[in-house]
């Protein structure tokens, strides 16, 4: 998505071990700019990444896998999960768009399915979280923050930030050649702009 973003081209990329920005125009009739920030996907890499930009964050986009999506939920939860209680995160409250990209794909799962299993994931492991043990002296580890409300399901609309969902492929529909759609991308960051 990054790539295609900047230069209107698709781009076959890798998982990088560092971070690249750039500065995009937000929209062509106006002359408003941001900077986008693309983090290392590699799991033992994005959070370190994360913890460097997060306080300057105005917006987050967390893209999701669509295609392999339904074997990778554990993971992706985990790590949205780790985003969501971090306590700059949540006292900045980013607007945060879930990117379910690869929607090009027959297989892709929907943007309405990839919420309900994030939402029951984290659901679970907030759950799971919240029954760790205290500490040997009795108090609190001073962990991360509670996820949504005590005593309901977790969804998106408890959390201090806006959160959306919108389906996008930055590959298009006949591969390399095919117009991407990257609408609901663009029009999330001309409103967060």
């Amino acid at each position: 998505l990054f790539p295609q973003l900047l230069s209107g081209r698709y781009r076959d990329t890798q998982t990088s071990i560092t971070d690249s920005s750039a500065v995009y125009r937000v929209s062509r009739d106006k002359s408003t700019n941001v900077t986008l920030i693309d983090l290392p996907g590699h799991e033992s890499l994005r959070l370190q990444f994360l913890e460097r930009f997060k306080a300057a964050a105005r917006a987050i986009v967390f893209v999701v896998d669509s295609v392999a999506f339904q074997r990778e939920v554990k993971d992706v939860a985990e790590f949205l999960y780790q985003v969501l209680v971090d306590s700059t995160v949540l006292r900045n409250a980013p607007a945060l768009l879930i990117a379910c990209n690869k929607q090009d794909v027959t297989m892709a799962k929907s943007a309405k399915l990839i919420q309900q299993q994030l939402e029951k994931e984290l659901n679970t492991l907030r759950v799971t979280r919240s029954a760790a043990p205290t500490s040997l002296d009795g108090s609190a580890t001073g962990g991360p923050a509670q996820l949504g409300k005590k005593g309901k399901d977790f969804d998106f609309s408890q959390l201090p930030m806006k959160v959306e969902f919108v389906e996008c492929s930055a590959r298009g529909s006949k591969g390399e050649e095919g117009e991407a759609d990257l609408e609901g991308l663009e029009k999330w960051l001309v409103k967060v702009a």
